[in-house]
């Protein structure tokens, strides 16, 4: 099944002589259970993409579709239901909230789209113990380490059933070691849970993990197939990363 499809995608701000081409006919797509990395040099319209991607902006023209529906059809409640429940966002700075605990950071979503506490707790808990921090459950954000903070993030967005992860350089605040050990998380997810990911990172390296590699510049997409990620030995987390 194609889980994310951008058909003809462009977005402009402004207007005249001001006018800024963001992203100019931009086609991709991803189907369930692979990774599409994003490059390019700043200002090439990446993050814009994402957003689009995950319906928190509406493009100038073209159209985009998840899990076969188009977006463009949804009412604005429609959208926000299909972003709590379907799209999980992990970002640069990790946007976690420093008052509460790892499973609580984790939980919340599933506490905003109305589920109890209880239940809610329980699913946070379950995602963090698929990322090894099931003992680092009960710990706030300001005790946590940077690899071990972006795993947290990086729960929080696959907890539920969410089906689309939309990445914003997951390992840009990470050393080498604990950035691979992100993108193989990452890749784990989409191969063994059946997610699909779009991963914007700067690093070449890092796309070895991605089914597909996308190069935006000017706005403007091209793509190619990328080799198999290199041996698991020389990539395993360090301990409490």
């Amino acid at each position: 099944m194609r889980m994310l499809e951008l058909r003809r995608v462009s977005r402009s701000y402004g207007r005249g002589t001001a006018e800024v081409h963001a992203l100019r006919e931009v086609s991709l797509s991803a189907d369930e259970g692979a990774m599409v990395a994003v490059m390019g040099p700043s200002g090439s319209g990446k993050s814009t993409l994402l957003t689009i991607a995950g319906t928190l902006e509406e493009p100038t023209a073209g159209e985009v579709l998840i899990a076969g529906q188009p977006v463009a059809g949804m009412s604005r409640n429609a959208k926000a239901r299909l972003r709590r429940r379907t799209i999980g966002y992990v970002f640069q700075d990790f946007n976690l909230l420093p008052g509460l605990t790892a499973a609580e950071n984790v939980a919340l979503p599933l506490e905003l789209d109305g589920l109890s506490a209880r239940k809610a707790r329980g699913a946070g808990l379950r995602a963090l113990e698929r990322l090894g921090l099931g003992e680092r459950a009960t710990h706030y954000p300001d005790q946590l380490s940077g690899g071990e903070r972006q795993r947290v993030a990086i729960a929080r967005a696959m907890v539920g059933e969410r089906r689309l992860l939309l990445a914003d350089e997951p390992s840009g605040a990470l050393d080498s070691l604990n950035a691979q050990a992100v993108m193989r998380l990452l890749h784990e997810a989409c191969k063994d849970a059946g997610m699909t990911a779009v991963v914007v990172t700067h690093d070449v390296q890092l796309t070895s993990w991605a089914d597909r590699t996308v190069f935006l510049r000017d706005g403007q997409a091209s793509d190619r197939a990328v080799p198999a990620p290199g041996p698991e030995s020389l990539l395993a987390p360090r301990e409490n990363s």
